[in-house]
Order: structure tokens, then sequence, then C-alpha cells
């Protein structure tokens, strides 16, 4: 197989496991808010403490998800693996 063909294979696979990861969060996110949910449930007396590390916790969480979409964006549309290898590999 050609070098720059398999540069171009592995741009194309990346893409799809950033997708993946900004896919997967959502499921976590409601995870999380659900076990939150519970424990503000059985323990109203420290529903404010929760709810701060509630919020921290989606945070992280979307932020994840923002990277990993980000991630495939500049992947897919803007690849600089591509053109550098053009640049530099072949010479």
């Amino acid at each position: 197989m050609d070098s720059l063909a398999l540069v171009i294979v592995v741009a194309q696979i990346v893409p799809v496991v950033a997708l993946f990861i900004g896919i997967v969060t959502a499921p976590a996110q409601a995870r999380i808010a659900i076990c939150a949910i519970e424990s503000m449930a059985r323990q109203p007396e420290i529903a404010g403490q929760v709810r701060g590390n509630l919020i921290v916790s989606l945070a992280m969480a979307e932020t994840a998800g923002i990277y990993g979409l980000l991630i495939a964006f500049i992947m897919i549309f803007g690849n600089p693996f591509v053109q550098m290898f053009i640049n530099y590999g072949l010479r």
C-alpha cells in the first residue's frame, strides 16, 4: 500500500472514532443526571453538594463530547496530516 494512501485511510478512521466519542457522551450525561437525581431523592439534605458535583460532572462530559466533535471536523474538513505528508514526506 502506498504511504499516502495509508495516511489518508488513517485520516478517515480518526474522525469516526472522534464522532463515536461525541455520540457516547449523551448517554453518559443522562446516567450522571439519573444518579444525581436518585441521590438527591434519597438524601435531600445533601442536595446542594450533589447539585454542584452534578454541574461539574456534566460540564466535563460535555467538554469531552465537544472535543471529540471538534477533532472529527478538523480531520474531515481541514486535515493537516495529508498536506504535511505531501509537502515533507514525498521528498
